[in-house]
């Protein structure tokens, strides 16, 4: 395959909500570019794109693939994304390696919450946009209400190029509104072209007519020739539309049904005409190795080499690959290079161009092309690669935090250290996950996007390590803390022959305000305690704070007063003052009114406005308190106070409430007093714990 020049590439990203087409449209824009003699399907699990056997069994895609066709003398690369909000950091690495995203649109919902959330990932990457309203052979689906469902959540900015004439069962006519003619299509996508009949020609004008005019607010000269002669020349109608688009004036709204081919070929040639090339951005901008000076390369082939890696994959039918897109400069097979986020040596072997797992070798790959090498062995996802003699790092993929947690737990006694290696490996291939292990809680955490994210992950764990883990509910972090003042002794005595064990304090505890911590004051006066013991006594009530006193938890937001005591000459010692401060805090605690706080999450949660009552009732039967609700477009945005213990598997709780058409995420707040009844519950669980150890 020949090396294609800068600026006869375009990247081009596949977003949207779930099931919406997106590899179905992936596939449409293969066949019709004769990549592919047929299409897979969904269904049968034989498209490009989808070739998991995870996303074959689960019929919905779960992470990027990179699929890439010849059109025009162009070369299309395709970045196919998964629609679920569990794996938007898929598309966050997507949306920041292309130029332009095509946003799908279901003809029938028309945007939904997804729609809004990949939209906006794009635009931060500053991607040009493209609608495309696919399902148009659909029952009940509509283009006037698709349209006007993406104007009001987008602007109007959002212009037609293209008109669907016959939605619904049957549909196979477009109206072009650049060329002014009637597209009807056949069974294989195909389109023949004729006169717009006479009862559409109003509808097509006017819509052309509001098109012109949307180019021509692109500059000046243009809207001052509109006014004059009321339209504009072919050649300022492409010039216009070119820099609309890639100045993000214009997102045009095209139409079609993937799984027919029907718009795809138009699609391909939009792409290949009005979507900007990478040298939409003139320079490649990033930092010195230290992240303080400011670096810029042209975004030539010829320029000094950068490059970043986007995706990373180790599998059963790829081996392992390195995904890139070069920025500047190019990389050729064999090539040394270097890895400034890394600081290491890197030696690039076999080079590739993919299309799903099928992969193609080249010799190198160009500025602005997207490719991939077979695994580089100190490189992970993220990374800055360059020459080492003009480094720069470029800036880092700001991936989401996740939003979810679970605990997991080893099958197998004896596998947590092979779990421990398959997860680290894991997440460099997928950074919007993170494992720690909660030294409080003492459980090892799987924290991600999504109960399907997670479940993901495990499986992949399964397949490649060999090893099983369960998903189980973690732990609550719940706090101690005391309602009112109380003050005692605690006397340590110990006499066993020889020197004996002496210590006797006198302790003060009182409640502070929440979120103050601890504290912890001297009021020894006198020295009735001498002052080389004050260390261990603040140091055994410290302590006696970590593992709490009535469930396990951690004691905060207590004040801790030593002010009186007594001490012996000879058997006195720091251990002894340690362990009398420790008995007399978890004495004092006991008679304090102890009771448990308990974190709470602030949630936002964006759903149709259809679904707003089961969601809000939903949240009132997890103790939830709705602090406030605001209408966004067509969505209603819910932000509540949720109890943390509320939320586990909420992702799949929310899913069912919409039919998949409601997202959320939380942070947390703070600690609030628990209800009596979960108070009594976790402390009877604590209390059945320590007798079964």
């Amino acid at each position: 395959m020949k090396e294609y020049s800068t600026e006869t590439i375009r990247n081009v990203a596949l977003i949207s909500h779930a099931t919406v087409g997106k590899t179905s449209l992936a596939e449409a824009l293969l066949y019709s570019a004769d990549h592919i003699n047929r299409m897979g399907t969904i269904d049968d699990g034989s498209t490009a794109s989808d070739y998991h056997e995870d996303e074959i069994n689960r019929k919905f895609s779960i992470s990027t693939a990179l699929i890439h066709c010849l059109w025009k003398d162009k070369k299309i690369n395709i970045v196919d994304t998964p629609g679920y909000s569990d794996f938007i950091g898929e598309v966050v690495g997507a949306s920041g390696v292309v130029e332009t995203s095509v946003v799908l649109v279901n003809a029938v919902a028309g945007v939904e919450v997804g729609t809004e959330l990949t939209f906006k990932v794009a635009t931060k990457h500053n991607n040009s946009i493209l609608f495309f309203i696919n399902l148009c052979d659909r029952e009940h689906s509509s283009f006037d209400n698709t349209v006007t469902s993406i104007q009001e959540s987008f602007g109007t900015g959002a212009i037609p190029v293209q008109i669907a004439v016959n939605c619904g069962e049957g549909f196979n006519k477009i109206i072009d509104l650049l060329s002014m003619k009637l597209l009807t299509f056949d069974e294989n996508g195909k389109a023949t072209a004729s006169d717009i009949p006479g009862d559409l020609q109003a509808q097509a004008d006017a819509a052309r007519e509001s098109l012109i005019e949307a180019i021509a607010e692109t500059e000046d000269a243009l809207m001052e020739k509109f006014f004059e002669e009321g339209t504009l020349s072919d050649e300022e109608i492409q010039t216009g539309l070119q820099k609309g688009i890639s100045e993000g004036s214009i997102y045009p709204i095209l139409v079609g049904s993937a799984t027919k081919a029907i718009g795809s070929e138009q699609l391909l040639n939009f792409v290949a005409d009005y979507c900007p090339s990478p040298l939409k951005n003139s320079e490649v901008v990033g930092t010195n190795t230290s992240g303080e000076g400011e670096i810029k390369f042209p975004a030539t082939s010829d320029s000094s080499l950068s490059a970043q890696v986007f995706k990373t994959v180790s599998e059963q039918h790829l081996g392992e690959l390195t995904y890139f897109r070069v920025y500047s400069g190019r990389i050729q097979s064999s090539a040394e290079i270097y890895n400034s986020s890394r600081n290491k040596a890197e030696k690039i072997g076999q080079l590739y161009v993919m299309n799903g797992k099928k992969r193609t070798d080249v010799p190198a790959i160009a500025a602005g092309d997207i490719g991939a090498a077979v695994k580089l062995k100190d490189t992970h996802t993220g990374n800055t690669l360059c020459m080492k003699a003009k480094q720069l790092i470029l800036p880092k993929i700001e991936f989401p935090e996740p939003v979810i947690r679970t605990a997991i737990e080893a099958r197998k006694k004896g596998e947590e250290e092979k779990i421990a290696t398959g997860l680290a490996t894991l997440h460099e291939e997928d950074p919007t996950f993170i494992v720690t292990v909660d030294p409080e809680l003492h459980q090892t955490i799987l924290s991600g996007q999504g109960e399907l994210h997670l479940d993901v992950i495990v499986r992949k764990l399964s397949e490649k390590y060999g090893t099983e883990v369960d998903l189980v509910e973690p732990k609550i972090p719940y706090r101690e803390t005391i309602r009112k003042k109380v003050e005692g002794q605690s006397k340590y005595k110990k006499q066993s022959g020889g020197r004996g064990q002496y210590g006797d304090v006198h302790l003060r505890l009182e409640p502070m305000g929440r979120g103050e911590g601890f504290e912890f004051a001297d009021e020894i006066v006198g020295g009735v305690v001498p002052g080389k013991y004050i260390p261990a006594v603040e140091k055994g009530i410290r302590e006696a704070l970590v593992g709490g006193v009535i469930s396990g938890c951690q004691v905060v937001d207590v004040k801790a007063a030593l002010y009186y005591g007594s001490y012996h000459t000879v058997d006195s010692s720091d251990m002894a003052f340690k362990i009398a401060a420790s008995m007399g805090f978890r004495k004092l605690f006991k008679q304090a009114d102890p009771v448990l706080l308990e974190p709470i999450y602030d949630v936002e949660i964006r759903v149709p406005e259809e679904y707003m009552g089961d969601v809000m009732g939903d949240i009132s039967s997890k103790r939830g308190k709705i602090s406030g609700m605001e209408a966004e477009g067509k969505f209603q945005v819910i932000k509540a106070k949720v109890p943390l213990s509320e939320l586990y598997k909420y992702s799949t709780t929310l899913r069912s409430l919409t039919h998949g058409r409601g997202i959320h995420n939380r942070a947390f707040s703070h600690y609030e007093e628990a209800p009596h009844d979960v108070q009594k519950k976790v402390m009877e669980a604590y209390e059945a714990e320590k007798e079964n150890n």
